[in-house]
């Protein structure tokens, strides 16, 4: 089966895949890429195509879909804890929603996020204070190394900001110059949660989403108020998915914010927002470093550009309706080496890249 895959990423940019293959069941997952495997072809796992960046070429390998969409709950009675496993091909959204539904606290501020459930571990996924990382009790995956399943328990998971040892896995050197392709080692088959049981969130971390809760940080709300503030807030950023608004056809935040050493901090503007990172290191805002560079909401290399940053949010690179990968790509390469001038902070894309060099 070959299939478009502009068809079915946010960014709605890449060309073909050479195979195409639907799953529903777990033991189709594991002989798909077991197949592809003995014959050498590479493998990409597509979630819901909200973190990806497909070349124009397309995949020349065995793209793999997994429908899978169940949860499991198990009540372990102890302190009133939820356990919830939820397979990989479940939206991530549904799942958050079921959550703030059934009472289980935790991941509230994670509503709206676009995407599969076995995607957000890889990421660690994270927006208004919170992380995957904080109710992730276990990952289970297949080895493709050791061609067998494994349980990886939250510690063995690597977890830091946008990083994990499930996306290293999926770093190397590209062979003779060609452009990198992602190729997994460990493949998500389903993630357990354990969260708390209640009404009340988790403690407000994030300023804005408080503001919009009308609380001070570190108060609690009833889940369904923070749901519905956080998807608030992401669609008057141009976060939450809407076909007919340009400014969703996007792949989320296209950089990460950069982490600085503190003497690499310090040499940027008084202005600056600083907040404390692991390490004795320093985060700053790559959206402020963006705008202070000089390119501002709308920004396109020309005119008619088919690819701009949003007109709401300028950490999202958008597709205008007709964009090619390449101008995507163009439009990230202009921003990186505009506040890298300016600023000496090397942007860090966020999307996994296939088939394209940043």
């Amino acid at each position: 089966m070959t299939v478009d895959l502009a068809d079915l990423t946010t960014l709605r940019v890449g060309g073909p895949a050479r195979t195409f293959v639907d799953v529903s069941t777990e033991s189709e997952l594991i002989d798909a890429v077991r197949e592809a495997d003995a014959a050498a072809t590479p493998v990409l796992m597509l979630g819901g195509g909200s973190n990806v960046l497909v070349g124009d070429a397309g995949f020349d390998g065995t793209v793999i879909r997994d429908t899978r969409q169940d949860v499991t709950v198990q009540d372990d009675g102890m302190c009133g804890g939820i356990s919830a496993t939820a397979t990989a091909g479940l939206p991530w959204d549904a799942f958050v929603e079921q959550a703030c539904t059934e009472g289980w606290v935790g991941v509230e501020a994670l509503s709206g996020i676009p995407g599969s459930t076995g995607a957000t571990p890889v990421q660690n996924v994270g927006a208004y204070g919170a992380e995957v990382a904080d109710t992730v009790a276990t990952v289970r995956v297949w080895d493709r190394n050791e061609s067998k399943v494994r349980s990886l328990p939250q510690i063995a998971c690597g977890f830091s900001y946008r990083d994990s040892l499930l996306k290293k896995s999926m770093r190397g050197e590209a062979p003779d110059g060609a452009l990198w392709r992602p190729s997994p080692r460990y493949i998500v088959l389903d993630v357990t949660f354990h969260m708390r049981a209640g009404t009340l969130s988790a403690p407000i971390r994030y300023g804005q989403l408080a503001a919009a809760l009308d609380v001070p940080e570190g108060d609690r709300a009833p889940l369904g108020d923070v749901r519905r503030a956080v998807i608030e807030v992401r669609s008057r950023k141009g976060m939450v998915l809407d076909s007919g608004d340009h400014d969703t056809w996007s792949a989320g935040s296209f950089f990460t914010n950069p982490i600085l050493s503190v003497d690499d901090a310090a040499r940027l503007p008084e202005a600056a927002p600083r907040f404390p990172a692991t390490g004795e290191r320093v985060k700053t805002s790559a959206a402020w470093l963006i705008e202070q560079a000089g390119f501002g909401r709308g920004y396109s290399v020309t005119a008619d550009a088919p690819a701009s940053l949003s007109t709401k949010h300028t950490l999202a690179l958008t597709n205008r309706g007709s964009a090619r990968a390449e101008d995507v790509v163009q439009l990230a390469r202009a921003v990186r080496a505009g506040v890298e001038a300016q600023f000496g902070v090397t942007l860090v894309p966020e999307p996994v890249c296939v088939g394209v060099d940043i």
